[in-house]
């Protein structure tokens, strides 16, 4: 059991070769035009991700590739439902990166997928326990997501920490919703930040790539 956890860590520390430190989904749009700017502004953003924007998504396609689902049809869907080509692009790039790493790791037969469905593929099939790897799967977003943040804003590092602290509870309960959630309850509602992620490709000087 202690070295499951230990695994799960591995596969979900920003240590591991996903690639996802290049992408700010959207928030440097917002720190660029003045619509994040405070701890604050990063925890209301972090929650409206988790609980109803791609991270509700992500959560709901990892859950059921955990259980054994059939993730030909969910790498279909994950692609279908990325509203936008940097969408696409980041989810395919990152689950490429991850099966690449899982196959030369750990020997699986683990085909490129978007990452939520690689990395639920690899739960299956490393037979980890899908609810406490869905939570650290998520966590390890929301601290990618608030480390683009400190840097952008830029934030203290007590001001970022607070803001992914606060994300701890969220993030417990989108886990426990998602192992639940059928595939019917997918479906995100959060056009700004969506929005805010497409007019990344207008800004003049980037360090991320959405």
């Amino acid at each position: 059991m202690a070295e499951a956890g230990l695994t799960l860590h591995q596969l979900f520390s920003p240590a591991f070769p996903t690639g996802g430190f290049a992408y700010s989904h959207g928030i440097e749009t917002l720190v660029a035009e003045g619509g994040l700017a405070t701890g604050e502004d990063l925890e209301a953003w972090l929650e409206t991700w988790a609980r109803h924007g791609a991270g509700w998504q992500d959560a709901v396609l990892f859950a059921h590739a955990a259980r054994g689902d059939d993730v030909a049809a969910l790498d279909e869907l994950a692609s279908a439902l990325a509203g936008a080509a940097h969408r696409r692009r980041e989810t395919a790039l990152t689950g490429a990166a991850f099966a690449a790493t899982v196959r030369a790791v750990w020997g699986l037969d683990l085909p490129d997928m978007a990452y939520p469905v690689a990395a639920g593929r690899a739960v299956h099939l490393l037979s980890l326990e899908p609810r406490a790897a869905l939570e650290t799967f998520l966590l390890n977003a929301v601290s990618t997501y608030g480390g683009a943040a400190m840097r952008l804003v830029p934030l203290g590092q007590s001001d970022g920490q607070r803001a992914i602290a606060s994300l701890v509870p969220v993030v417990a309960e989108v886990s426990d919703d998602a192992m639940r959630a059928e595939l019917d309850d997918l479906g995100t509602f959060s056009p700004l930040m969506d929005i805010a992620a497409m007019r990344h490709e207008t800004l003049q000087t980037k360090l991320f790539r959405s």
